[in-house]
Parts: C-alpha cells; structure tokens; sequence
C-alpha cells in the first residue's frame, strides 16, 4: 500500500454517447488573446466541453460562426439570431508574467442583453480551472443554479501490474482532466466518499487482509484509521457539518448502521434488525437517513425521518433496489435498480412515489449526485471494462468517462466549495 500526494496518471477520456433534443444553442466564441500562452488547453474550449456535457447547452462549432467577437460593440446580434443561437460568450485573455486574466461577456440575443461581465484571473498552469470557473458563471447566470464544473471527482481505477492487481484511488477535475493517484495498492479500495469541506476522502481498504475505513487529507496524504472492528466496517458516508461518519459495521454479529463522531470515536448504533442493513446516507435535511435493507425478503430502500424514526419503505418496483443516492432538495432518491437480469440506474419521486429507470446501460452500479443535483455519474460495463458514465439527471443526456487502461468504478462526486 502506498500513499500519494498529487502523483500524475493517465486521465480519463471523454465520449460524448447521447445529446440532449431540448438542449439551448450557445455560440462560446474563441477568446482573443494578448501576450503568450501555454499550449494546450483553451479557455473558451473547456467552457465549451463543459457546457455540452452538462446535457443542457448545444455550442455551435466555431467553424460555423460568422464572425469571432470579443467585446460588445463587435456582436452583431443579427446573426446569431440567424444562426439560431440563444446566448452568445465574447471574451479576451491577457496574460501578464505569470498570471492570465480573463475579461468576458455572456448575452441574450434575443434581448440583446448583457446578463453576465466579469473578469477572473489564475496562474498560467491553471487555465483549466479558470475555464471551469467562466463555465459555472455561464451555467448560474442562464439556469439560475449554481455550476458544478469547477468541483472534482474521487474514482478506483484497478488494472495489472507486474501479474499482479493494483487499484488505484484518483481524484479528477469533472472531466477527467488533471487526475492524480492518492492511493495505491494491491487490495482494494472500496466506496470513496467527501467530506463537505472537499478536503478529505473517507474509504474502505482492505490493505490489512479485512475491510478497514479510512479517513485521507488530500493535502497532506496523512491517513487515519477510523473503523477497525471485528468483521465489517464498510460504507462511510459524511455528516454535512463533517463531524461523523455513518458506517456498516457487524461488530457485533450483524450487519447494523451505526453514527460515529470522529473526534472521540464514539459509535451511535442507527438500526437493530434482524436483517442486513447497510449503504447509509443523510438525506437533504441533514437529520434523516436512507439505507439498504433486506428487511422485507430483499435488498430495497428505506428512509429514517430521524435518527430514531421508525425505517419506511421507500421502493417496490423490483425485487433489488439499493444503494440510495438522495438529490440536494428532498425531490428524488437515485438508486441501482434489477430490471429483469439488467441493473440500471432508476430514481423514485418522493412526494409521488413514481418510479423511473434513467439509464440504457445494463451493468451499472455506483450512483453519485452532482452537488448541483443536475448531474448523475455512475459506473457500467462497456466491453470488458468498467467505465464512468455521466447523465444529466432526468437521463436526457449522457458522456462516458473511460479510463485509457483497466477498468474505472466507485464514482464519488465532490461537494462545490467557495
């Protein structure tokens, strides 16, 4: 087992699979640019990739645009009507020693109306974040919610290493750019998860030959071993003021869900039933839970009110439904989902009840709710290997995100961080 800080790996690839028909035209033009720029990425062209796999936007290529503006008294609104276009992003980059700053502009062309100026800076090396940045402003200032392209993604890759397995925890801009190894080794790594502040990973290795949970500073790389019981210790999931974990732990024969406070280690036990209860989360409240139970004769989901409410029954469309992903807003609870042989990922309204399958893949596993709630990564089996796919909430669009070897799973998507 080795632990890293910022070590480089292969990134992930990006494969768009499936648009979205109601998605909104948008002309992102090519930034201009003053002074010297590091080859590679674009600004304008980050903003673009992001906001085409948001599902939501349609860029037009810059091949098809008539002119390339960068300030406003150069848009001629005419055109972009003409060319079907609903907003327009005009900007120019300056770049000064080692630092970029952008000026940029997004309108209406309709109202032909400026709804969004600003400029924003970053070192040289990070123009990718800038253009994440420009990205959640355009995104917030047209749908009203706040952007997600600038949060970060935690993943297991596992691939073969000298005849032997190595699993690898990552973490990735939302792209899949900029990845970087935070823990290597030969045993796996299961069920990484953020904590609010987006500064630490809590996970379960099974380095020491058993499952163990973890909790990793990515700054530093220092590692704390927070559950080590007899049996299972699996299943981390974070409180929203980052001060417990809830966690599956059969130290005492069966299978519960039990609360620990990280400062003191004391442990809360959540659940006392027969059955098998595990893969907790908070809900939106922050004060009630769901979880998996196979109380009623199969894996389904549950919810807790509170932490002593009486479980309810969330689930009754398949015999297998688990490992409940909740949104931001109390709306939707995501899930995997057995339809006949075929596992998707489905979600349940909650006011409702109503049920539906969002994906057309058939091995998928591993739901994880964009902080935005606009966004759902899962993993699924594409060939051989084990890929990331990305789908907007309502399964209207999708990317996949495969690794450039071995197999990619165990998505957990970061929280937005001011």
């Amino acid at each position: 087992m080795t632990a890293l800080v910022n070590s480089a790996h292969a990134e992930l690839l990006i494969r768009i699979t499936e648009g979205a028909d109601s998605a909104v035209p948008i002309a992102v033009v090519p930034f201009s640019e003053s002074g010297t720029m590091p080859a590679g990425d674009k600004v304008s062209r980050i903003v673009q990739d992001d906001l085409t796999m948001s599902g939501e936007f349609r860029p037009l290529p810059p091949e098809k645009m008539l002119s390339l503006p960068s300030r406003r008294e150069d848009v001629y609104f005419r055109d972009w009507r003409m060319l079907g276009q609903r907003y327009v992003l005009v900007g120019e980059l300056k770049r000064s020693a080692d630092r970029v700053s952008a000026r940029y502009e997004l309108f209406d062309v309709n109202r032909q109306e400026r709804i969004l100026g600003e400029t924003a800076s970053a070192s040289v090396n990070s123009l990718r974040t800038l253009g994440h940045h420009i990205s959640d402003k355009v995104y917030e200032a047209i749908t009203g919610v706040k952007g997600a392209f600038s949060t970060r993604l935690a993943y297991i890759t596992r691939d073969t290493f000298k005849g032997k397995p190595r699993y690898r925890l990552q973490v990735s801009d939302v792209d899949g750019k900029r990845a970087r190894i935070r823990l290597e080794s030969q045993e796996p790594i299961l069920s990484p998860a953020w904590s609010p502040d987006g500064k630490k990973l809590a996970y379960v290795s099974f380095e020491t030959g058993k499952p163990v949970i973890f909790v990793h500073e990515l700054a530093t790389g220092k590692r704390t071993k927070v559950a080590d019981f007899p049996g299972l210790n699996s299943a981390p999931a974070w409180s929203d003021d980052g001060r417990s974990l809830l966690m599956t732990l059969s130290k005492d024969g069966n299978a519960e869900i039990y609360r620990m406070d990280l400062a003191s280690g004391k442990l809360t036990k959540l659940t006392d039933h027969w059955a098998i209860d595990t893969e907790a989360v908070y809900d939106h409240t922050g004060q009630g839970i769901f979880f998996t139970s196979d109380r009623s004769g199969g894996p389904q989901i549950y919810h807790m009110d509170s932490l002593n409410a009486e479980p309810r029954r969330i689930t009754f469309g398949s015999r297998y439904n688990a490992r409940p992903r909740p949104d931001n807003e109390g709306r939707f609870v995501y899930y995997v989902h057995q339809r006949n042989s075929a596992f998707h990922i489905a979600r349940t309204n909650l006011k409702t009840g109503e049920e539906t399958i969002l994906t057309r893949t058939s091995s998928d596993e591993s739901p994880s709710i964009s902080p935005n709630g606009r966004m759902l990564i899962y993993a699924t089996k594409q060939g051989d290997n084990s890929v990331l796919t990305v789908i907007s909430a309502d399964g209207g669009a999708a990317y996949s995100l495969p690794a450039s070897e071995g197999d990619v799973r165990e998505p957990a998507w970061g929280p937005i961080v001011n």
